[in-house]
Order: C-alpha cells, then structure tokens, then sequence
C-alpha cells in the first residue's frame, strides 16, 4: 500500500499518464466507516495524513470524471489535474457530519475545476462568461445527437429542457460550431494565402507612421494656435471663419460683417496668413 501511495504522489499525469493511472487505480478504496474515521479526524482535529489518505483513495475517481470530457479535444492529463485541484478543495471542506459519502460531494468540485479550465483552453475567445452559457454550453454539447447543425424541434426541445430561448441555444451552437484561426498561417504559401494576415493587413498604414504624424499634427495645432494669439482680434475671426471652420464663411459674408469690401478682408486674410506662416517658422 505505501509503494502504491508514493507511486501516485510521485507520478504526474503529464508525465507519464498510463504510469499514473495504474499507480491510482491499485490504492485500495475506503469502506464507510474508513472514510468517517478519516473525515472525523481531518474536520475535528486538522489530521493533514487523514486528508491525504481521502485524496489519495479518490484520485481514480477524478480519472473516470476526467474521461467523460474526452470530446473537448484536450489532454486529458491536463483535465486529470485540474479534476485533482477539485477534489483536494472538496476535502478540505468536507463535513463527515453530512452524511453522505465523500465522492457523491467532491463530484461538484471535480467538475467545476474542469469546467473551468475547459471553458479558458477549449477556443482563445471564450464561448461562455456568464453562469446560464457554461450551463448552456456543457448541456448542448451532450445533448446534440449528430454532427450536423440541430433542426427546428431539436432546438426547441433543448430549450426547453434547459428552460432558456431558442435563440440562446442556436447562438450557442453557432460557437460550439465555429473555430480558432491563426491570423499568420506561419510560412505555408497554401494556407498563408488565404491567412487573414493576407486581406486584413493594410500596407498603407504603419503604425510608427500613423503616430508620428498624429504628433506632428498635434504639434503643428499647437504652435497653430499659439501663433494666432499674435493677431488681432479681426484678423483672428477672418481666419477662423475662413480656414478654422466646417461651414467656412465666404468674403462677401465677412464683408458684409465688418463693413468693408471683400477686396479688403482678402487683403487682410492675406497679411494674417503671412504673420502665421513667419510665428510657425521662427
């Protein structure tokens, strides 16, 4: 029995998974009174041996979890060890007092770890954030029957079976359906061809240029305005209203405003112009 423990505690599932189920599977179980005897010990007075045992006797159990989430494409030595992380708070927090036998309520926290590191690793962008889409997600995909996309009364049988709206069961499907793509196929000329680095890339913006010349803009705005502090009032609302504006003003307009020609403001708007250009340049 000692072998077989330490056999399990030194293992890992990555590495060497056959290795590590064997060593799980040949520690003997608890009968129900072992296991109260453990659970009472590690509740009332801290017995960290007592908790250990309870994990060790109930690490096959989180294999036979770990393998019922096969179908997600993911290591199952990975799900193994999260399912580990599980039972271990489920110990912890294990009350013999309960009356029910320590598999039957570790099974929720098994679950929960490997929901979790499902949901974070099964695609890069999440599928499900909040409580009723993780429900969603793990339901739809032991209840669809086939391969291909549900039809109308499938639909409306999942949906009320879970008691959520059609629509949030085929949006789920949809996710379900869809897959990661690599924006740089990474060198295949095939693939690389059709990558979305190839239609998505825009070779006229860099983005060292684009901020070098919002800076520049910035700046030119500043020494802009800096200098229109030199003008007189006219001439600052001529070049406002004539250059600075949307709806830009025409010189009859202003003429008509200050009381001379339109001959005169273009005189004006000509000489400001020229103190602007000699303020910016100094």
């Amino acid at each position: 029995m000692a072998k077989e423990i330490l056999a399990a505690e030194i293992l890992s599932p990555g590495g060497n998974l056959e290795g590590y189920i064997q060593a799980v599977n040949s520690i003997a179980q608890l009968s129900v009174e072992e296991e109260k005897a453990l659970g009472e010990q590690l509740y009332y007075d801290g017995d960290v041996d007592a908790a250990r045992r309870l994990v060790m006797a109930h690490l096959r159990f989180v294999v036979y979890v770990a393998r019922s989430y096969s179908g997600y494409g993911l290591s199952e030595a990975d799900l193994i060890q999260e399912g580990n992380v599980g039972l271990m708070k489920a110990v912890r927090r294990y009350n013999p007092e309960f009356g029910v036998r320590l598999v039957s309520f570790a099974v929720h926290w098994i679950k929960a770890e490997m929901h979790e590191f499902i949901l974070k690793n099964w695609r890069i962008v999440k599928v499900a954030t909040t409580k009723a889409q993780r429900k969603l997600f793990f339901n739809l995909r032991s209840s669809k029957k086939r391969l291909g996309w549900m039809n109308e009364q499938e639909v409306k049988s999942i949906a009320e079976k879970l008691g959520v709206e059609p629509h949030h069961v085929r949006l789920m499907e949809g996710r379900l359906s869809s897959h990661d793509e690599a924006f740089d196929a990474g060198g295949d000329d095939d693939e690389d061809f059709l990558s979305p680095s190839r239609f998505l890339d825009d070779p006229t913006s860099n983005p060292a240029e684009l901020v070098e010349i919002q800076t520049k803009s910035l700046g030119d705005k500043k020494e802009l305005f800096g200098a229109m502090g030199t003008l007189d009032d006219r001439a600052q609302e001529i070049i406002r209203r004539r250059w600075l504006m949307d709806q830009k003003s025409t010189l009859h307009e202003l003429a008509a405003e200050f009381g001379v020609s339109a001959e005169r403001i273009r005189q004006l708007e000509q000489n400001a112009i020229k103190k602007l250009r000699k303020q910016m340049e100094a």
